[in-house]
């Protein structure tokens, strides 16, 4: 499992250090890709696995379902920890995510999130505002209603 919330720096060749308290969990090969909200995903390989799964599942009839599973496996990209536990992101994907220097890793359960340290201030400070009324709405079972 991954939590906690990091600050790192991306070095000029687009390299990012992962935190030692996540890199156990990204052994062998690991998946980078587009995320939401401006952010991106890393998962673990069993993890990739999953959403591969969760994906075929999904007809291709759905336009919306189309469209996503496009933009998710096109911008992924297979990574490997180098001896320094760094990971180079690709620009396609760091200028998706408006990664520039600074970036705050965080973790989220099964994956991890990388994410330019102004969008994520900018994002957390809007998301606390309405935190206990989307914890009221996903307790009372109104997780459709969320967001």
């Amino acid at each position: 499992m991954f939590i906690g919330t990091y600050e790192h720096s991306i070095d000029d060749k687009g390299r990012l250090a992962i935190p030692a308290k996540f890199r156990s969990g990204l052994e062998g090969s690991f998946f980078a890709t587009r995320g939401l909200d401006k952010c991106l995903f890393i998962f673990p390989k069993s993890e990739w696995d999953r959403q591969l799964a969760e994906f075929a599942r999904l007809p291709l009839t759905m336009r919306d379902a189309r469209a996503y599973s496009r933009l998710f496996f096109s911008g992924a990209c297979e990574c490997e920890l180098d001896k320094q536990g760094r990971i180079n992101i690709p620009a396609y994907l760091r200028e998706y995510a408006g990664l520039k220097k600074d970036v705050v890793v965080i973790g989220v359960m099964n994956r991890i999130e990388v994410w330019s340290l102004e969008v994520w201030t900018g994002y957390r400070s809007e998301a606390e505002e309405s935190y206990e009324e989307i914890a009221e709405k996903l307790a009372n079972g109104s997780i459709d209603s969320v967001g």
